[in-house]
């Protein structure tokens, strides 16, 4: 009889236990379309003309909103953010960033083998038009690069 009242037991609907394990699947899946969404986006972001910067050892400086960012190639062609521009719209495109944002920080970007006066000139016109927050770009050395000394 005692076998008999277990088997009783055993025919009726069973009922599953809860499961006590969590389902990382489709999280997995989608921190792989993140993943995949951003190693595509990121090259895309990057924006700007090429320059060879000089390397220095000096530390970054704190950024508290959007620079305007300066470049001179090594034909010395002018741009600023993307857009190059000629002599003339230069100076008039800096003049329009001057008055719609006065107080702005300007990032000069400056090719490593230019000539130390075309630098200057190009320092020279951005803070004749007023601006007063101005920063030469460089690269920082890495530990190989540095001077011994």
């Amino acid at each position: 009889m005692a076998m008999g009242a277990g088997a009783a037991k055993g025919r009726g609907r069973r009922r599953r236990a809860p499961m006590a394990e969590i389902n990382v699947t489709p999280m997995v899946d989608v921190m792989l379309v993140l993943l995949i969404i951003f190693m595509v986006a990121a090259p895309l972001l990057v924006t700007g003309v090429s320059v060879d910067l000089p390397q220095t050892a000096a530390k970054a400086l704190p950024s508290d909103n959007e620079p305007i960012s300066v470049t001179i190639d090594r034909a010395g062609q002018r741009s600023i953010g993307s857009e190059l521009l000629g002599e003339a719209a230069f100076d008039t495109r800096l003049q329009a960033l001057k008055e719609a944002r006065p107080d702005a920080r300007v990032v000069i970007r400056a090719d490593a083998s230019l000539p130390y006066g075309q630098v200057a000139a190009l320092l020279a016109d951005v803070t004749g038009v007023g601006f007063t927050k101005v920063a030469l770009v460089n690269r920082p050395v890495t530990i190989e690069e540095a001077p011994a000394g």
